[in-house]
């Protein structure tokens, strides 16, 4: 019979271990989970093994993420035999699902929301006999000093501008598990970006739920003009921003972004669906012809501009003639990348309140027809840059291939090569020599 439950713990000289679900947001806030932790006291240990302290923070959005979640828990369990660890639960199962979590995994310790990540410190000293919640709201953004920050990555820094969404898709769970919109002042920031700058960082990605609905509490400055400021600031070199909602991207963003070359000519614009009924019971506030005018105008004011989305198949009520909307609405576009999934109800969402009937081998070969689609675009898109050069960052050796190094280019397309020195977190030049669907192959180019 194992117990996990330890007297109050001091965090000095405790190591931690983060194992990590979901979108890039969930991977900044690991990463300022781990900055708070390390200015506590605590050192993060590489293995889980070695860890006296296991935080997963996870992701609500689709139901797969969910149960990646509960299946690493399981995982893990035996290990807790061996001797006293703590186990913590963050992120947005968190937050939506506290009390589930509890009531399915009773030996973990903590369960801490978003918005509540500076109080790890006191929460773990505090974990005893009981289970802790800390899943409270604020209203008001809660600022971490870059300080905080444990950064994966020696040139890319994620800044978040804002967080929550007001849109409340029939189908998203994302205003039940990180709350409503707000915004984080514009003066934290500058200075975050202008320290960001000084310290070398060569891109800053900025990160939000819907970052073009952002507007600076304090000023009322928008996005686009908080994009254009960032394009024009000494010292960084790309500038990224994820995630924004067709309904709000404007002209005034697609202006900002041709003002500098160092805000990258890539944008991720979901789409979910091809079908304007879809749409409509989505509640996405725009139609497919709406979206394509988008898509029309950015490839117009920017030409060569790299384009992903998301896609949903499979919801409530999708008839093939609406799916093969979807398919043709791929075509028109060509993306350079998607991320799809199946539907599956979330709890809260309106969605789930009424019946998922579309069947699941339906969902399935949707499913797999659209990423074959894709496979095929990718592949057409990426032989179309063999015998090109352009510039890459320099990531670090490549998963399949450790004698290779991978980097991304500004298209935000992963390209591997082989460098004579460590080449991680410097821009280099690259000659594309060869493709597959999802990646890039190519030669370093000496200047």
């Amino acid at each position: 019979m194992y117990n996990t439950r330890l007297t109050p713990m001091d965090l000095k000289d405790k190591s931690f271990f983060l194992r990590t679900f979901g979108c890039q947001m969930n991977e900044s806030d690991s990463e300022k989970i781990a900055g708070i932790l390390t200015a506590a006291g605590g050192r993060e240990a590489e293995r889980v093994e070695d860890a006296d302290i296991i935080i997963v923070n996870t992701c609500a959005v689709r139901e797969k993420s969910e149960e990646k979640l509960y299946s690493y828990l399981g995982r893990i369990r035996p290990r807790l035999d061996a001797r006293p660890v703590l186990v913590g639960v963050a992120g947005c199962v968190a937050q939506a699902e506290s009390a589930n979590l509890v009531a399915r995994r009773p030996f973990i310790d903590f369960v801490v929301g978003p918005d509540n990540y500076l109080r790890l410190p006191e929460i773990i000293e505090r974990c005893g006999e009981r289970t802790i919640i800390a899943d409270e709201w604020s209203n008001d953004w809660r600022e971490a000093p870059d300080l905080l920050f444990r950064r994966r990555s020696p040139a890319t820094a994620a800044v978040s501008i804002m967080e929550g969404c007001d849109n409340f898709c029939s189908y998203c769970i994302v205003p039940f598990s990180r709350g409503r919109e707000k915004f984080r002042p514009l003066r934290h920031i500058r200075a975050e970006l202008a320290e960001l700058a000084a310290r070398g960082y060569q891109e800053i990605q900025f990160l939000g739920q819907n970052v073009n609905s952002y507007r600076d509490p304090e000023t009322g400055t928008p996005f686009a003009a908080l994009l254009f400021e960032a394009g024009h600031m000494p010292g960084l070199k790309w500038v990224r921003f994820l995630t924004s909602h067709p309904k709000t991207f404007s002209a005034a963003i697609i202006e900002a972004m041709t003002s500098s070359p160092v805000i990258c000519r890539q944008v991720h614009l979901p789409l979910q669906s091809g079908s304007t009924s879809v749409l409509a019971r989505m509640n996405r506030g725009y139609s497919r012809e709406e979206y394509l005018a988008k898509i029309t105008l950015l490839q117009e004011r920017i030409p060569g501009i790299s384009l992903s989305t998301d896609i949903i198949v499979g919801f409530p009520g999708e008839t093939e003639e609406e799916f093969g909307e979807t398919l043709s609405a791929l075509e028109a576009v060509r993306f350079a990348n998607i991320f799809s999934f199946r539907y599956s109800p979330r709890p809260r969402t309106s969605a789930a309140k009424g019946p998922d009937d579309v069947p699941f081998d339906i969902k399935r070969r949707r499913l797999i027809e659209v990423q074959a689609l894709q496979k095929r675009i990718q592949s057409a898109i990426h032989e179309s840059l063999i015998g090109t050069t352009m510039a890459v960052l320099g990531e670090g050796p490549s998963r399949k291939d450790p004698a290779m190094f991978s980097g991304r280019n500004e298209s935000y397309q992963v390209v591997n090569f082989r460098a004579p020195t460590d080449v991680r977190g410097r821009f280099v030049r690259v000659k594309i020599s060869g493709s597959g669907p999802y990646s890039l192959r190519g030669d370093l180019v000496e200047d």
